[in-house]
């Protein structure tokens, strides 16, 4: 769109009369206007103040001629909404830095502000000024650096100071003011100095602050005087703001806050006279609340969360699943909106209003003012943007909760949890404190029927238990359960239903976080996506990145379980993705290992760690149970050294640094364990170095592996290393699986080794799919035997393999199908029933459900039906006849 200078004159002159006399005030400012010349006028007004020793008069000057050009150049179109914002905020901090300097020079001549600090809050810490706003700074100051006389006591001379620049900045004249200063969002402002000292502001961060502090200080930055002391106390202070963990009270108390703010609106409650676009229902204090509560709730755990701007926020928290991406839109542009009719009704007469007005007629000059047809037609817009933002702040505050259910559980039950509740009160340190009682006592009821109505009552009530007997505190959790019953039935279904799960929430209860995380119902992101998500931690410190490693892995581990409990995917795409995010912490392991190792060690030229993997990683399918079976091989000659301080010779360099690449991947942090990691098939196995070459790796595989390593070998995969080293590797890979093999001595290889595995491992369970005759052991050891022995479907994922050989003939029909079912209910089983025997009543349904059947018998049929077709093609290649129960 064309700007209109003319017409933006002209509705500026009809309807602004604050607008009408900075025009006839500014005449060379007026005819670059009219001409078009935006950039032009800009530079003008900003050298408005140019020449004048006077520094309050100097800011006055530049602050009329930039309001005008600003809101002429908006009316225009020519300048949007972020550069008019921008330049607003932008002129707010050279104002207050300004006056900073000038109130510190005007007692100590040639002195700096080292040491006096203005931090910018709000909408000028967002860079997100309106047209006639106020700033709400904090004014901080270091006793030992601010300037002052000799005689002055450090408070006594930063209190005069921020007196002085209050007052330069705020008090009218006859050119007008410059901004209106409000310090009232400092610490304690009732009671405390206009300048606060730095160590006593960082003490009141760290130890009374109010909740909506910390969502004050998203948008903080060093704006004005010691820049660098400024950046230095908000890092000090960022656990204050971005918490690691949900802080369940915090956000009770934001969402208390934000329901009260909309409560003491008195105004129209719908857009018409009087109507306020910043405060009512829908406004512009909706849209930023919303973005800011979903920032305090995630953004300590994901730093691309903490950003300033509104719409960025919107965006960050679209981008990472935590809004819906059409909330995250419709919102965006509600803002934007939303500023820009803010701005219009300041522009009347240059006050800080948000208020349409009162009469039909001056509504009218608002809309004409923006370019609308009259009052109408800026009523029935804001009307449209206001109930789609209020129906999402609805949401927000939780006010369309169904109301509390009636008690309708067995005395019996009712009884068994009285006696446990006097229990729990006598005995846990989770309910010590009179506050968690009295959280507790407000969510009873909740709980209670929500365990009697569990397909397990006692079993719910004795998993619950647990978790309370594990808990530090509780009242957080307590006081969410109150505010939403929904997840405490979440909660209770991983209870009663998956103890792997129950295990891991009872260890870290913080895996809360991901049940309403709105990301948690998705299966994990590809590997780039997910290595890039583990990489980001707050330290370059060894230890608080492989900490943030296992945060996420049992983060999306646990979001994974809760997937297949709520039948939300196919168990095979959770295999998938648990093999995803395995791959991206190996990744993300080796790499921080290495990155750590060449500290001492340095590089060996033309070398690399690749790690090869095998199993159900290398074939791309994990369970929540399964071990990874992983080979360390470097490329390069052996006998190189390094170049590090302390130089080793390739193959000790890479035999310990495998064993870091190990423990950074399997030895518990702060934030739990990661994997158990299983290297015995590596050449020669247990009696071999950890690490080998790429030349002795293939020196092995082709003169003493045994048939059993290249089977296993049928299913490696490499997981790291450069794309010419896994091509290599790859090649190796391919060619030895691809070597001709006698049938006979292989068909006896393969019936020894399964008999040997069956007398070593039989089954666990009347389920256990995996080792029953007719199971995955039996159907991957022929789908093996025909990868060697023809060479026909050499692919690490068996699915892809089995598809390969029934396409040539050597498996029947439906093997794959058959094969896929167990896998299906074997990813399932690890979470209803880990030891393969049958899963608890309650837990049966859903383990069906979730395997595609209807119901427990017809699953159970499923697979006997499915084995007794792997033994039928076991019969055909082995004349070996598996008995199969029924």
């Amino acid at each position: 769109m064309m700007a209109d200078w003319t017409s933006a004159i002209g509705r500026a002159r009809a309807h602004s009369p604050f607008l009408r006399l900075a025009l006839e005030r500014r005449p060379e400012l007026a005819e670059l206007l009219a001409a078009g010349q935006g950039e032009a006028a800009l530079s003008l007004a900003r050298a408005s103040g140019e020449g004048s020793d006077d520094a309050a008069l100097a800011l006055r000057r530049e602050r009329l001629a930039l309001a005008l050009v600003l809101a002429v150049g908006d009316l225009a179109g020519a300048f949007g909404l972020a550069q008019v914002m921008q330049a607003l905020s932008d002129f707010a901090d050279r104002a207050l830095d300004t006056a900073m300097l000038a109130a510190v020079r005007r007692r100590v001549e040639g002195a700096d502000t080292a040491g006096f600090i203005g931090l910018a809050l709000g909408k000028q810490g967002a860079h997100e000024l309106n047209y006639s706003s106020d700033i709400d700074p904090i004014l901080l100051y270091h006793p030992d650096l601010i300037a002052r006389r000799e005689r002055d006591e450090p408070g006594e001379a930063a209190q005069r100071y921020a007196r002085q620049l209050v007052e330069m900045l705020s008090q009218p004249t006859g050119e007008g003011y410059v901004l209106r200063v409000d310090l009232r969002l400092r610490p304690a402002s009732e009671v405390s100095p206009l300048a606060i000292p730095v160590g006593g502001a960082i003490s009141h961060y760290e130890s009374s602050a109010l909740a909506w502090e910390r969502a004050a200080f998203i948008r903080a930055r060093a704006a004005a005087g010691d820049l660098a002391a400024g950046a230095a106390f908000l890092d000090d202070i960022r656990p204050f703001v971005w918490r690691k963990s949900l802080d369940f009270t915090a956000i009770e108390e934001i969402r208390r806050l934000t329901a009260r703010i909309r409560q003491s609106y008195r105004g129209p409650q719908v857009p018409g006279p009087g109507f306020d676009v910043k405060k009512g229902r829908g406004g512009i204090r909706e849209i930023e609340f919303y973005a800011q509560t979903h920032q305090l709730i995630f953004g300590g755990r994901n730093p691309a969360l903490r950003v300033r701007g509104t719409r960025a926020a919107l965006d960050a928290l679209a981008g990472a699943g935590v809004i819906a991406a059409d909330d995250a839109r419709i919102l965006g542009a509600s803002y934007d909106r939303l500023r820009i009719i803010e701005h219009r009704l300041q522009m009347v007469d240059d006050r800080q209003t948000h208020q349409l007005p009162a009469g039909a007629e001056a509504i009218d000059g608002v809309a004409r003012l923006d370019g609308l047809a009259d009052g109408a037609a800026l009523v029935g817009e804001l009307t449209d943007i206001c109930g789609a933002v209020a129906a999402r702040y609805d949401d927000l505050l939780g006010e369309d909760a169904a109301p509390p259910v009636q008690i309708t559980v067995p005395d019996a039950f009712r009884e068994r949890f009285d006696a446990r509740d006097r229990h729990w009160r006598e005995s846990y340190r989770a309910l010590r404190s009179a506050e968690a009682r009295k959280a507790f006592a407000a969510m009873r009821v909740d709980l209670l029927q929500a365990l009697g109505d569990a397909p397990d009552p006692d079993r719910a009530l004795a998993r619950w238990e647990t978790l309370l007997e594990r808990l530090p505190t509780a009242i957080n959790l307590f006081r969410l359960f109150e505010e939403r019953p929904g997840l405490l039935q979440r909660v209770l279904a991983i209870l009663t239903l998956a103890q792997p799960l129950a295990d891991a929430l009872a260890r870290r209860p913080e895996l809360l976080d991901r049940l309403f995380d709105a990301s948690g119902g998705d299966l994990p992101c590809d590997v780039v996506e997910l290595v890039a998500r583990m990489a980001v931690a707050e330290s370059s410190d060894y230890e608080a990145a492989l900490g943030r490693l296992r945060q996420v892995v049992g983060e999306e581990r646990f979001a994974l379980g809760v997937q297949l409990i709520e039948c939300r995917h196919d168990p095979l795409a959770v295999a998938e993705g648990l093999s995803r995010l395995a791959e991206a912490a190996v990744a993300t392991g080796a790499a921080l290992a290495t990155r750590d190792f060449r500290r001492n060690h340095g590089d060996i030229a033309d070398s690399e760690l690749v790690v090869l993997g095998l199993g159900r990683l290398g074939g791309g399918a994990l369970t929540h149970a399964s071990d990874l079976d992983v080979v360390y091989l470097f490329t390069g000659e052996i006998g190189v050294e390094s170049d590090g301080p302390r130089p080793l010779s390739s193959t000790l360099y890479y035999n310990r640094l495998a064993t870091r690449v190990t423990a950074a991947l399997s030895v518990p942090t702060a934030e739990g364990a990661l994997y158990e990691i299983d290297t015995r098939l590596r050449p020669q196995g247990q009696q071999g170095p950890l690490a080998v070459s790429f030349t002795a790796f293939e020196k092995y595989q082709r003169e003493d592996a045994w048939t059993w390593e290249h089977m296993a070998l049928a299913r490696a995969r490499p997981l790291t290393g450069s794309p010419p080293a896994r091509a290599a590797l790859e090649a190796i890979i391919a060619d030895v699986l691809g070597t001709p093999r006698d049938p006979e001595t292989l068909r006896a290889d393969v019936l020894k080794m399964r008999g040997d595995m069956l007398a070593a491992k039989p089954p666990v369970g009347p389920l256990d799919v995996k080792l029953l005759r007719g199971g995955l052991v039996d159907s991957e050891f022929l789908v093996h035997y025909l990868q060697l022995r023809d060479g026909v479907g050499l692919d690490p994922a068996l699915e892809r393999a089995i598809a390969a050989q029934e396409e040539a003939g050597l498996l029947p029909p439906g093997h794959g199908a058959r094969h896929l079912a167990l896998t299906r209910f074997l990813v399932a089983g690890r979470l209803f029933a880990p030891d393969g025997s049958d899963p608890p009543p309650a837990a049966r349904p859903v383990l069906a459900r979730v395997c595609g059947h209807a119901d427990y018998d017809a699953l159970l049929q499923s697979l006997v039906e499915a084995r007794q077709g792997i033994a039928e093609a076991w019969r055909r290649h082995f004349d070996e006849r598996l008995e199969i129960d029924r």
